[in-house]
């Protein structure tokens, strides 16, 4: 992103100068965390976030001991044929990792495509190598945009995905290969993902962004029915042993909160006040062994700076106990990712 200001001067959202407009000291700077959810593009592709980004995010103050990359569409080889192509991703990020100066991606979880029974196997074996060691699970979104046109990043997925016996079938394979699945969604799919979780219970699935529930276009003047039903569902996946939750992706701009367009980035305590509830009631139906914090940069990184984000992780979960606190920060993704 270009960060040049506009014709008043004014830093550009999302931009160093406009995200080191908000300042804060790091709270509990020693406490480990796994940060399992982020991207990285190659040098013009993407969102223009690379290793020097992730390195400079992570060396901002909280002590990230590792992290996971989540595919991204980044790095294809398209010459492979289709079904390898996402592989090409996996070998960009490990190459990466691999020249990091710090231990960072030790976990990947890439692309392919569950329906495609017939090459599944074979790509899974071709992303295996590609990671040396790194592969843990694979994402293959079921976001279905109903209204593409007032979203930033659109969902692509077809309608009913989740309710393809196909894909259930591929979404079992990943457990039968000791594989996670990795999904994100809108909120109005959460009931359809419960029930594919439910249809394949020896699979961990990992439920990203909280199921996305939408702020813009006509969803901005719905912020509370659709909150009212997404608490429903939560609960309801909640009762989903195989589920895990991951706690963020809500300072993306298809949220609604319109901080990367604010004058300045959300302090940590307008953070929180804006999305604790959300936090809060996922913990309180997972429980903290089965929720892990998520930075999701450099999608999110256009409302907040990774500093301030984490900051406000931390005070969202001041009153829980030690143990509770490692989980979410730590602990969860550990365990789920096997770090």
């Amino acid at each position: 992103m270009s960060d040049s200001g506009h014709a008043n001067d004014r830093p550009t959202p999302g931009g160093p100068e406009w995200l080191d407009s908000v300042v804060e000291e790091v709270i509990d700077p020693g406490a480990p965390i796994i940060d399992p959810h982020h991207h990285l593009w190659p040098h013009g592709e993407g969102m223009h976030y690379g290793l020097a980004d992730l390195e400079a995010d992570l060396a901002s103050g909280h002590h990230v001991v590792d992290t996971v990359f989540v595919e991204c569409g980044a790095a294809y080889a398209r010459g492979t044929g289709e079904p390898l192509a996402p592989v090409g991703e996996t070998a960009f990020v490990t190459a990466e990792a691999e020249r990091a100066s710090r231990r960072l991606m030790g976990g990947i979880v890439a692309h392919a495509d569950l329906t495609d029974a017939a090459h599944l196997d074979e790509v899974l074996d071709a992303h295996h190598a590609a990671s040396n060691g790194r592969l843990r699970g694979i994402r293959h979104a079921g976001s279905h945009a109903l209204h593409p046109e007032v979203l930033m990043i659109p969902g692509r997925a077809p309608a009913g995905l989740y309710a393809d016996p196909a894909f259930r079938a591929g979404v079992a394979r990943l457990g039968e290969r000791g594989l996670s699945y990795d999904t994100w969604h809108y909120h109005y799919q959460n009931q359809d993902f419960a029930e594919m979780a439910r249809a394949v219970p020896g699979t961990t699935i990992v439920l990203d962004h909280f199921g996305t529930p939408l702020g813009v276009g006509p969803y901005a003047s719905q912020r509370e029915q659709i909150f009212k039903q997404w608490t429903a569902d939560i609960a309801d996946i909640a009762t989903c042993g195989n589920v895990v939750a991951k706690l963020g992706g809500l300072a993306m701009p298809d949220n609604g909160f319109g901080w990367h367009t604010a004058q300045r980035p959300p302090t940590s305590d307008e953070f929180v006040a804006s999305q604790r509830r959300y936090y809060i009631h996922t913990i309180e139906h997972f429980g903290p062994q089965r929720c892990m914090f998520e930075s999701n940069f450099p999608v999110d990184r256009r409302s907040l700076s990774y500093r301030v984000l984490w900051n406000g992780f931390k005070r969202m979960i001041v009153d829980f106990s030690a143990d509770e606190r490692d989980a979410m920060l730590r602990g969860t993704a550990a365990r789920t990712y096997r770090l």
